[in-house]
């Protein structure tokens, strides 16, 4: 029977339960608890090194105001990258290509930041809908343009995410099919083809890290702007 390729991005369920849940909570089971220790072993001490780094390069550009996020973003980028990284391993569900999902992350942190904005500052809030210097003919124009733009940021956001996930999952599938093709009839070429497999498969890990950064800084970029 032909299986489609899109069956993989399907939510798995057991006894009709969806196992999103579980694929969601499992990152954080994962990740070693600090303790009160004044020595810590290396896996805590490499843990606590790069959030400390991230969290300061991520932090850098925002005022005192925005530092409060930097919990929030910190663990949202942990997530992420533990989730789009088991995600590549066999047997197993990416929830990350679920737009749905993404969507669940993207509209109310987007949501948060441009309520912060009109809270605090109002005025700067609105300003960015009218670029200084506009001709009059085009004030109107150009404010309807920056408003569409301001309501489609979060659908980049869960879009960018989902597509980048969805076409390396889809391609790593395709050309692992090919391989398997290809080894009775063509033992070179599939060879070859099992090298480029092995050379996307290192791309793809590269992209699972690369775009759940992409989706923190955005965040915090939009957060600049409002803080």
């Amino acid at each position: 029977m032909m299986v489609s390729f899109f069956d993989q991005f399907a939510s798995p369920s057991y006894l009709g339960i969806p196992l999103i849940a579980i694929a969601i909570a499992l990152p954080w089971v994962l990740y070693p608890t600090p303790s009160s220790r004044w020595i810590n072993n290396r896996l805590v001490t490499v843990q606590g090194w790069f959030i400390n780094r991230f969290t300061n390069q991520l932090m850098l550009p925002l005022n005192v105001g925005g530092h409060k996020w930097a919990l929030l973003l910190a663990s949202l980028m942990i997530f992420l990258i533990t989730i789009n990284m088991l995600g590549l391993l066999p047997y197993t569900f990416t929830p990350t290509t679920q737009l749905s999902l993404n969507m669940g992350f993207a509209v109310p942190l987007w949501l948060a930041t441009v309520i912060i904005g009109m809270r605090n500052q109002p005025t700067i809030a609105l300003g960015h809908l009218l670029p200084e210097g506009t001709p009059i003919l085009l004030i109107p124009v150009l404010i309807i343009i920056e408003t569409i733009s301001l309501f489609i940021r979060p659908l980049a956001l869960g879009v960018r995410l989902t597509a980048n996930l969805t076409a390396g999952h889809l391609l790593i599938q395709l050309i692992a099919t090919a391989v398997f093709v290809l080894l009775p009839m063509m033992p070179t070429v599939a060879i070859l083809t099992a090298t480029v497999l092995f050379l996307l498969t290192l791309l793809e890990v590269a992209v699972a890290m690369i775009q759940a950064y992409v989706f923190v800084l955005l965040l915090s970029l939009y957060l600049q702007e409002n803080v």
